[in-house]
C-alpha cells in the first residue's frame, strides 16, 4: 500500500504580495502613528523644559539679589563691629 501526498495548495503570486503588500502598509501605519506620538512628546518637553529654563532664570535672579542683600547686610555688620571695637577701646574696655 502506497500513501498519496496531497499538496497544500499554494495562494498564487499576486495574492501573496497583496498580503505582504496590505501587512507593510498596516506595518508602516503604525509606525507613522509612533512617531507621530513621539513628536508630540517631544514638543511638549520641549515646553516643559522652556518653562524650567525660565523658573531657573527667575531663581537665579532672586537668589542673585539675594546675594547682593546679604553682602549689605555683612559689610554693615562688619561696620558695626568695627564701630563697637572702637567704641570699646577708647572706653577702656578693652577688645573682645
Amino acid at each position: 500500500m502506497t500513501a498519496t501526498i496531497i499538496p497544500f495548495p499554494r495562494p498564487a503570486a499576486p495574492d501573496r504580495l497583496a498580503r505582504a503588500l496590505t501587512g507593510l502598509t498596516a506595518a508602516l501605519d503604525t509606525q507613522r502613528q509612533a512617531v507621530a506620538a513621539w513628536q508630540a512628546t517631544l514638543a511638549e518637553l520641549r515646553g516643559v523644559t522652556g518653562g524650567l529654563e525660565k523658573s531657573l532664570a527667575q531663581y537665579d535672579a532672586a537668589l542673585g539679589g539675594l546675594a547682593a542683600r546679604v553682602d549689605g547686610v555683612h559689610r554693615q555688620a562688619r561696620t558695626l563691629e568695627h564701630w563697637a571695637d572702637g567704641v570699646l577701646a577708647a572706653h577702656g574696655g578693652g577688645t573682645r
